[in-house]
């Protein structure tokens, strides 16, 4: 590890929560190119590769089995 990556460790562990969570919040604003919300994400109409996974999907009964986020977990072994 570098000493700038090192330096940052050690003034990030000095702060309190909130000051934490602030400079999280610049580290997201600024390097992360994530959506905040799901109102965030921009909504486009599905192309034929799309309709077409669509269908295979509805006609694909292994589609229509669903696992309980608990049972999820285990099987990721998280």
């Amino acid at each position: 590890m570098t000493a700038i990556k090192e330096r940052i460790i050690g003034a990030v562990s000095l702060m309190s929560d909130k000051e934490a969570e602030v400079f999280w919040n610049l580290i997201q604003n600024r390097y992360i190119i994530l959506p905040k919300s799901w109102d965030d994400i921009e909504e486009v109409e599905p192309d034929e590769i799309d309709l077409q996974m669509l269908k295979e999907i509805e006609n694909d009964p292994d589609c229509h089995s669903f696992v309980s986020s608990e049972e999820a977990m285990k099987e990721l072994g998280l």
